[in-house]
């Protein structure tokens, strides 16, 4: 029988879905349910040495002697700090040595309470990764623990620390097996013909595999998953992620019912947005794109043609929608004009708004989401190419950023279309949120402020516009008009028509673009 703590079953458990098969265990009571759970697993040899300091060593010697990784189990408090020097030479030596630290709850660090002192980052550098387990108690919390082993055992050239706060009752032991738990492993990090190879073959012989190549290229997929909703026969069952930032909630959403994600990324990093990554691979994700698409050229599959065909019908809906004048109006017509310019977008309904009818890559700051700094890193993007550099913003993100504008180096090709209906409009479509009478004014940040002002004091040339009837030519001027300054085009909208216009696109998505799927 194995403790009753699911943050110890789920480290026993992928312990050895890692390899690993000897542990030097420290007594302890803290870490009993630890110790308790390494006896009991049949894979694990455990070997008992009283002082930690030397169970370090002894650790380390047996990495040594085996070339694979080795656990050194303490209990809370100083204990860890003991075992510091081992973990100092493991780190000079490159050697997989694994340090699991048993720990009281957070809430009682630093109040006096016995054994009890910050454990999470106590080993610093000399560890290559360092996690601290949650105590789960939903099916988040499970999913937040099993990435947080993954991501220290996948670590196979240097120290790590896993420490496990445990509450008390500690000696519960009424759990007859370990959990079958999710193992993440960490492909070669050169993309060799062998490794590249491996991951093609993977996606091509998936039943219903997908590739998602998140920012810059990800338009039209967010109205796509919105038709397939609960539509099994567009549910994948592999994913490469090649990735970048998706911006559509919905679809991360939709690609979570998926068995299992390989990611491709330059850090090796365990970027598991979908939680359900079971492979990592460093290396340049467009390299791999490329070859998928290469052999999806020379051999169709059928899953990847039924979705593209969705959203080929999908892109057809918005290219032929008339939206009324709204935010959605303007951007559909930049979009329609726009020839070889280098196009930022703001973030919230922007970007939004540009993945239903941009069809080239687009710069959006969505490593982080904030609302600062897009008109910046657009004005810092004209200054250094001699290509026309566009921004398409929202008023609240503007006017926090609007000292871009005061800047010696800039010239005319920046071109600004802000997008002006008086509020962070976003916030118009959080269900639920309109039963707040703080929305308006205080979340959303009501204002009637307009960009004039703010171009004559900067030598911007400024235009707008409040109308279907003279949009287009707006818009052609603002791209196209000979400048030596920057040129800012302001659309004012109404939010509420702005939300309206938005919410009738999804509306009139016809169900009949689903094809369906015949089984043979």
């Amino acid at each position: 029988m194995y403790s009753n703590k699911a943050n110890v079953n789920i480290l026993t458990s992928l312990l050895v879905a890692h390899g690993v098969r000897h542990a030097v265990v420290c007594p302890g009571s803290r870490n009993a349910p630890i110790v308790h759970n390494l006896h009991e697993c049949p894979a694990i040899q455990c070997y008992p040495v009283t002082d930690e300091r030397s169970a370090g060593f002894y650790a380390l010697g047996m990495v040594q002697a085996l070339g694979e990784p080795v656990a050194v189990c303490v209990t809370s408090g100083t204990a860890l700090l003991n075992v510091a020097p081992a973990v100092a030479e493991a780190y000079y030596q490159e050697r997989p040595l694994v340090v699991i630290s048993a720990d009281r709850p957070p809430q009682w660090i630093d109040q006096q309470d016995g054994q009890t002192l910050p454990q999470g980052d106590a080993l610093g550098h000399f560890v290559k990764r360092s996690v601290t387990l949650p105590e789960p108690h939903d099916e988040e919390g499970r999913w937040y623990c099993n990435r947080l082993v993954n991501e220290a055992l996948i670590v196979r050239h240097a120290p790590v620390h896993i420490n496990v706060p445990v509450s008390e009752p500690l000696f519960e032991f009424s759990v007859p097996s370990l959990p079958q738990e999710r193992k993440i492993t960490l492909l070669p990090s050169d993309l060799t013909p062998q490794t590249l190879s491996h991951v093609c073959r993977m996606f091509m012989q998936a039943k219903r595999p997908m590739l998602i190549a998140g920012q810059p290229w990800n338009p039209n997929m967010d109205e796509a998953v919105s038709l397939v909703a609960d539509n099994e026969d567009y549910v994948p069952d592999f994913v490469l992620y090649t990735g970048g930032s998706i911006v559509s909630k919905g679809l991360k959403r939709f690609l979570r019912k998926a068995k299992e994600t390989w990611v491709v990324n330059w850090t090796g990093a365990v970027t598991d947005t979908f939680q359900n990554v079971t492979h990592v691979l460093q290396g340049d994700g467009d390299v791999v794109a490329d070859q998928v698409r290469f052999l999806l050229e020379q051999q169709p599959h059928p899953f990847v043609q039924l979705w593209e065909e969705l959203l080929a019908k999908v892109r057809q809906h918005a290219e032929a929608y008339e939206p009324r004048y709204s935010q959605m109006a303007v951007v559909k017509c930049f979009e329609t004009v726009v020839d070889d310019i280098a196009v930022h977008y703001g973030n919230s309904t922007a970007i939004r708004l540009a993945n239903i009818f941009a069809r080239h890559p687009v710069w959006c700051n969505r490593g982080v989401n904030g609302i600062e700094g897009t008109l910046s890193t657009a004005a810092g993007f004209s200054v250094v190419t001699s290509e026309r550099v566009a921004c398409v913003l929202g008023d609240l993100s503007f006017f926090y950023d609007q000292n871009a504008l005061w800047n010696q180096n800039l010239r005319g090709n920046l071109r600004i279309l802000l997008l002006n209906n008086g509020k962070g409009g976003i916030f118009n479509m959080l269900p639920g949120l309109e039963n707040s009478p703080a929305r308006d004014e205080l979340v959303a940040a009501e204002h009637h402020t307009s960009a004039e002002g703010i171009c004559r004091q900067n030598n911007i040339t400024y235009m707008k516009i409040a109308d279907m009837q003279h949009l287009q030519h707006a818009i052609d001027t603002l791209l196209y008009m000979d400048s030596d300054r920057p040129v800012l085009l302001e659309a004012f909208t109404d939010a509420a028509e702005d939300e309206q216009v938005f919410k009738t696109y999804y509306r009139q998505l016809p169900p009949s673009l689903l094809m369906p799927v015949h089984r043979g």
